[in-house]
């Protein structure tokens, strides 16, 4: 699947609608079967001990992998997770949140993508998570949305 800059385009303004939006999440890259993503920490991110929220390094390991899948199909497929794993390695406290996501194995239905945290601190890098993600490709038309 090539990615033509409106798919691109398509891509980077996707995935910051809805809840991502309102977490801050950003796309760093984009490339066939690669997604990367930062999120500025803010206040309100953090728990009661001033750590990175686990929920929210959990929602961007998930959610940058799911778009690293939609690098590789075309416009009438959906992405939806099936199954999550993730490791928490290290206390994230840092100034900067970034997620890579590579895809690992592509078959015609289920798709696997392996995500990796890293919290950025004043002067250093840490993975902070690894996680694997189990994801359904789906025809857009399959995927029934009712609005309530």
């Amino acid at each position: 699947m090539e990615l033509t800059p409106e798919r691109l385009d398509f891509l980077k303004n996707d995935y910051q609608r809805g809840f991502i939006k309102f977490c801050g999440f950003q796309v760093a890259k984009i490339e066939n079967g690669l997604f990367e993503s930062t999120l500025a920490i803010e206040e309100h991110h953090k728990t009661q001990d001033n750590l990175i929220h686990a929920g929210l390094i959990a929602t961007m390991s998930d959610h940058t992998a799911g778009y690293a899948a939609y690098t590789l199909v075309p416009d009438d497929i959906r992405i939806l997770t099936i199954e999550f794993k993730i490791n928490f390695l290290k206390p994230a406290y840092g100034i900067t949140l970034k997620c890579k996501s590579k895809i690992i194995s592509q078959g015609r239905q289920i798709i696997v993508a392996q995500s990796t945290v890293f919290d950025i601190r004043e002067t250093q890098e840490k993975m902070v998570s690894k996680s694997i993600v189990t994801l359904m490709a789906l025809k857009a038309e399959k995927l029934e949305i009712k609005n309530c």
